[in-house]
């Protein structure tokens, strides 16, 4: 495994008591790891939570008490100088530089950013540097936001096209059942990530700090397994955790890329959060796309919400309301509304409509 996404989470970072600030103990030991790796031939890329803990810290903010937006943004921008001071300093003990990188959800909708972005990442591993990189909270809002660093480091290991995505938690791997509360739940050693039976033993839970669990952290894996990526759910303090995954142990949960790999423009697309519209198609537009790897045609949508122009992001469902894919749309919702329903030859008699005859054409639609 050449090139590593390691992202380590909110819980392995804060210790103890929480809003303590940065286990900087523990960011060393990752740092000489990591190091190791970098000797041995390997490119890697950190995703690292902690800090708006670091900030709420650094501000004295009590724990106790929620916070407004402004507050955690302001603390967001307060501990990112302590997060990359850390690891700054622990990568400078092994002669090595790191680089800051915050990310919004806009940087990696945006293609031309898109492709800036993986250019910097790639120059900086070229360069032997380690990117560290965190979301922008201090501008980020919910509407254009990842959510959470799993999904985050998922959409990085698809932009570098990473070998491994490592995601280092509190818990050992993915289990059975919560082991919090059922003594007797087992882990899960492997699984293919795209297996469906993970779902029920995900779960939803999050931890104060943490904006994840463990069903982000699934929902990661299929993510980087656009990319063919492997990835592996495990305890973030687990003895030699990296190079221990570097030889070969079992460790934790390890999800297998059986996915068909995408390009890359397709795994952009695939990765995009924010849609500006749903169409909802029929059963024969779902099987076109689903079975025949078809583009979307008027004649098989029934209904379209949204207020989105040509080129926007829209989702694409069935009449259960599951999603069924995702794709850059051809035509604005106003032409798109007169077209719904039409063969290309109605349209073609009944409208003046000049322009492409697919609602979306398959090389910029991906099926989810």
């Amino acid at each position: 495994m050449n090139r590593w996404v390691i992202k380590i989470g909110s819980s392995s970072l804060t210790p103890g008591c929480e809003g303590g600030g940065l286990d900087t103990s523990a960011i060393d030991v990752w740092a000489e790891q990591v190091a190791m790796l970098v000797d041995s031939g390997a490119e890697v890329v950190l995703v690292s939570s902690g800090a708006i803990a670091e900030g709420c810290h650094r501000l004295g903010f009590d724990n106790n008490r929620s916070r407004n937006m402004h507050e955690l943004q302001a603390a967001a921008a307060v501990g990112q100088v302590g997060l990359i001071e850390a690891y700054e300093r622990a990568f400078q003990c092994h002669g090595m530089r790191t680089a800051l990188v915050l990310l919004t959800h806009e940087d990696l909708s945006d293609r031309t950013r898109y492709l800036n972005a993986r250019s910097t990442l790639r120059t900086l591993l070229k360069l032997g540097v380690i990117p560290v990189i965190n979301e922008n909270d201090t501008v980020v809002t919910d509407e254009i936001k990842f959510g959470d660093n799993d999904t985050l480091a998922a959409l990085v290991s698809n932009l570098v096209e990473a070998d491994m995505l490592v995601l280092l938690t509190d818990q050992s791997g993915l289990h059975d059942k919560n082991p919090t509360r059922f003594p007797d739940a087992k882990l899960v050693e492997a699984a293919l990530a795209s297996d469906p039976s993970l779902d029920a033993m995900a779960g939803r839970e999050t931890g104060a700090f943490g904006s994840g669990g463990m069903f982000t952290k699934l929902r990661a894996a299929r993510t980087a397994a656009r990319s063919g990526a492997i990835t592996v759910i495990c305890d973030a303090h687990h003895p030699n955790v990296l190079l221990s995954l570097a030889n070969g142990e079992q460790i934790g949960t390890r999800l297998s890329a059986d996915l068909k790999v995408m390009d890359a423009r397709k795994r952009w697309i695939a990765g995009q959060l924010k849609v500006s519209g749903t169409l909802t198609l029929d059963s024969g537009a779902v099987n076109a796309l689903q079975q025949k790897g078809r583009s979307l045609l008027a004649v098989g949508v029934q209904t379209s919400r949204g207020n989105y122009v040509r080129g926007d992001m829209v989702l694409c469902t069935d009449t259960n309301g599951v999603h069924v894919a995702k794709g850059l749309v051809n035509y604005a919702y106003f032409e798109a509304q007169k077209m719904l329903g039409l063969t290309s030859g109605q349209i073609e008699r009944s409208l003046d409509v000049i322009g492409e005859p697919e609602l979306i054409h398959r090389d910029n639609l991906v099926v989810i």
